[in-house]
């Protein structure tokens, strides 16, 4: 448990449109820090995997119960003294305020770039349920963050390694930072 004078968790969120890169470089902060890794897409639904495997994009009714869980989750972890980096699209401000509600505080990195480079990828990977032609819609729902928020951006076209380490190296983590007792 957290105590009086325990170091505070972490909480990352590494965010972007399917196909950008999240849980690559998401497991890469885990490795490189001891943060505990979670892939927001397993908390999914069967339900909303098979809508989203059909093409149909969830609408925000659908995705704020989802939202929520993830909030519990970085939360519940924070509660045990444990720092977290979760890989999740996180493509609306208020998506992100919900995840915002559950540990302290959350900082993001969002993986950005040209849409050509994301189909390319998406075109190439075996056996997720996002098909690329969910994409253009993913791209429409994305809002840029706001001054207010706390957002590293970095260009998606910088191989993984370069990913995690300007991830890892600009947030200031560093290795062993996640559990604290």
């Amino acid at each position: 448990m957290t105590g009086e004078g325990a170091p505070p968790t972490r909480h990352v969120v590494v965010m972007g449109v399917s196909g950008a890169g999240k849980t690559t470089v998401a497991r890469g902060i885990a490795a490189r820090t001891g943060l505990v890794f979670a892939e927001a897409d397993e908390f999914h639904t069967p339900a909303h995997v098979a809508q989203m495997r059909a093409g149909v994009p969830l609408d925000d009714a659908a995705r704020l119960p989802w939202l929520r869980e993830l909030a519990g989750w970085m939360a519940a972890r924070a509660a045990e003294g444990v720092s977290t980096v979760l890989a999740c699209s996180a493509l609306r401000r208020s998506y992100r305020d919900t995840l915002r509600q559950g540990p302290p505080s959350v900082e993001f990195v969002h993986l950005d770039g040209a849409a050509g480079v994301i189909r390319e990828r998406m075109a190439r990977r075996a056996g997720h349920f996002m098909p690329p032609s969910l994409l253009e819609s993913q791209l429409a729902t994305l809002e840029q963050h706001h001054p207010d928020e706390s957002v590293l951006v970095l260009d998606l076209s910088l191989t993984p390694d370069e990913l995690v380490s300007a991830a890892v190296d600009r947030l200031g983590l560093a290795h062993g930072v996640a559990a604290s007792g």
